[in-house]
């Protein structure tokens, strides 16, 4: 008994604490408002009513229970647990105890459901309770579900998350480095990112679709990633500046600032790939790919795994489904939509913490509970993650075995010029012509790929791998390709050697390729009528060879719509705006002229202060027909924009939309 005392004052405390209840000179009440935003509540009653207080109301529930036949009563019950509501289409909303027909019409003569104006049937708050014993919830909820766990060593936990945090890093970097190379083109209008790119990028970090998508959404929401522009002007996802300044950090550090920005962010990468409501698959990086309870359910569920005690985990398989309900009763009117249930939110929230190196084995590591209190882990991680190694060992196969991990610079590097193989303690690279090719492409020599090669190992320089570098740089760049807009011909070729030597024609971009044949870096139309200015009288060529002579189509530009001179344009705005002005002094006049009606929130405020008071108001309504009344009403609840009312002995529903005004009724 005295354990649930102290529940209960805990309880009572914690509803004080959050401004739910207040003391009046009656004892503790809640504020105005929450009884309506609870099922079942003890406002919205058919019974009639008593005099004295709520004990006398519950001797009078109780025996009309016990009036009742044993179909009703399990009707009743079935009522409760189904949330207090059902339909009524089939029973009559007005009927004596005599003519009650079936265990719904019994109930509604005793007044123990309550017709609503939209053919359901409601269960008085008074009604549960009673029907419970007096309990208000159909089991105890002060006591939350336990979470099923089982026993871990810790350092086995920060080891294996530690190892999670060093290849978040380590993949981000390869992201953002190859995505700063070659940026992939958004979806139009900046919609995200393409199926097949975000499959390109699995591929090439060695992950899952969803882990890839995972990658990409922490880059964004770190400040990693951010639309730009390319070399043609379209719009692609590239890393930003804070990307340089990122890479300067420790490596504990820049985890801290990705796993943070995880944290907090609204966005769900756990959608990616699936189907939205309207059918169309969630892609990367979309603009409206966020929840509003996201970070808050996301930070719960980790808080929950803070909680347990030191060596100990959430148990495989029966741990995600114990948080869930852990959750559901910390939270229990948290709504729940098609796109991010409570389950989907925790399944991917734990998902995605291992992923990203928080948790480990089905618990948090050390530093993971710092980042989830809001203290700083980077001290703590930097302990844990193994040292860097700047070298690697090169093998005859065209492969190079990494020792340990590398340090960041050097992987970087390295991947550039070889391809990653395989993962885990010792990563292995292999160098291929391709791979070798990328190099080149990007500026390196066949001398400087060797001499990286020779400084980067512990191992001599493989003969076999120097053949491929040797091999790759031979081939490369046998064919140059060259940009060109257009081609002048000529076979008089001193014709074109005078127009090579004009001082005019510099800006065009002449350049001689065969006797009788110059390239032009300007567009073909631009360059003919500056040809022409040089006193030269060209003539277009077909493919064919053929010349290609064509009267010019007239252009015309589009007449703009309304589009005036400029005086007439502003004597028109002057007009429209003094015709606005005169009728806003107008509709004001008007609005004086006529009474005031009450503003809605205040009808409301004073429908919920007489509900909660028990008292009865006079309200001016207009019916269905637009006939203006009054009726004495005691309120009785609020629910979907219509209050239930009790006039004399019968509950009516009058739609919030029509009730003109409320006001008390006179002593």
């Amino acid at each position: 008994m005295n354990a649930e005392v102290d529940a209960t004052t805990r309880a009572l405390s914690h509803l004080e604490d959050t401004c739910l209840v207040w003391h009046s000179l009656n004892g503790l009440r809640a504020v105005t408002g929450v009884a309506a935003l609870l099922p079942g509540s003890p406002g919205v009653s058919g019974l009639q009513p008593f005099a004295g207080h709520l004990g006398s109301d519950q001797e009078e529930v109780v025996r009309r229970l016990a009036a009742v036949s044993t179909e009703a009563r399990a009707m009743l019950e079935a009522v409760d647990t189904g949330g207090g509501q059902a339909s009524s289409s089939r029973a009559r909303p007005r009927v004596s105890v005599a003519d009650a027909a079936g265990p719904a019409e019994e109930l509604i003569a005793h007044g123990l459901l309550v017709p609503s104006g939209d053919e359901m049937l409601i269960l008085p708050g008074e009604v549960g309770v009673a029907l419970r014993g007096g309990r208000t919830t159909l089991a105890p909820a002060d006591v939350p579900p336990p979470l099923p766990t089982s026993s871990r060593p810790s350092a086995q936990v920060d080891r294996a998350a530690a190892g999670a945090a060093f290849e978040l890093v380590r993949n981000l970097e390869l992201l953002l480095d190859a995505w700063g190379a070659r940026p992939p083109r958004s979806l139009r209008g900046g919609a995200g990112l393409t199926v097949r790119d975000l499959r390109a990028t699995a591929e090439r970090l060695h992950v899952s679709e969803p882990t890839a998508a995972l990658l990409i959404e922490v880059a964004w929401a770190a400040g990693l990633l951010a639309l730009g522009t390319d070399e043609e002007g379209n719009p692609s996802w590239m890393p930003t500046v804070l990307y340089d300044q990122w890479l300067e950090q420790p490596l504990a550090a820049r985890w801290a600032h990705a796993a943070g920005a995880w944290l907090a962010t609204p966005r769900l990468p756990g959608l990616v790939g699936q189907r939205d409501p309207a059918g169309k698959t969630w892609n990367a990086l979309a603009p409206d790919m966020a929840g509003a309870s996201a970070a808050e359910t996301r930070r719960l569920a980790l808080r929950l795994l803070a909680d347990l005690a030191d060596g100990e985990v959430l148990a495989a398989g029966t741990g995600p489904a114990a948080v869930v309900a852990r959750m559901a009763w910390e939270r229990p009117r948290r709504p729940r939509t098609r796109t991010e249930s409570r389950e989907s939110l925790v399944a991917w929230t734990l998902s995605e913490a291992e992923t990203l190196g928080l948790a480990a084995l089905g618990g948090l590591a050390a530093y993971g509970r710092l980042l989830v209190a809001g203290e700083d882990p980077i001290p703590t991680l930097a302990g844990m993650l193994p040292e860097p190694v700047d070298h690697v060992l090169l093998q005859g196969d065209l492969t190079a075995v990494a020792p340990g991990p590398l340090e960041p610079a050097l992987a970087r590097t390295l991947a550039v010029v070889a391809t990653v193989e395989s993962h885990g303690g010792a990563m292995v690279y292999r160098f291929t012509k391709e791979s070798v090719r990328r190099a080149m492409d990007r500026g390196w020599t066949a001398a400087e790929i060797q001499a990286f090669l020779a400084a980067a190992s512990r191992t001599p320089v493989p003969q076999a791998l120097a053949y491929l570098v040797d091999d790759t740089a031979r081939t490369f760049g046998t064919i140059r390709v060259g940009f060109a807009a257009a081609y002048l011909r000529s076979d008089d070729e001193a014709a074109l050697a005078e127009l090579l030597a004009h001082p005019a024609a510099r800006s065009l971009g002449l350049r001689r390729l065969a006797p009788t044949v110059v390239l032009s870096t300007v567009a073909l139309d631009s360059l003919l009528p500056r040809l022409r200015e040089l006193g030269l009288a060209p003539v277009v060529e077909a493919p064919d060879g053929s010349v290609h002579v064509a009267r010019p189509d007239a252009k015309r530009a589009k007449v703009r719509t309304g589009q005036r001179p400029a005086g007439v344009q502003e004597a028109h705005l002057a007009a429209r705006a003094t015709a606005v002005a005169a009728r806003v002094k107008a509709g004001d006049e008007t609005a004086t002229a006529r009474p005031t009606p009450p503003e809605p929130a205040s009808t409301v405020a004073i429908l919920h202060e007489a509900i909660d008071a028990g008292e009865k108001v006079v309200i001016s309504y207009v019916d269905g027909r637009g006939v203006a009344g009054e009726a004495h009403v005691e309120p009785l609840g609020l629910d979907g924009g219509s209050l239930a009312a009790r006039v004399e002995d019968d509950v009516r529903s009058f739609a919030l939309s029509r009730i003109r005004s409320v006001r008390p009724t006179q002593p």
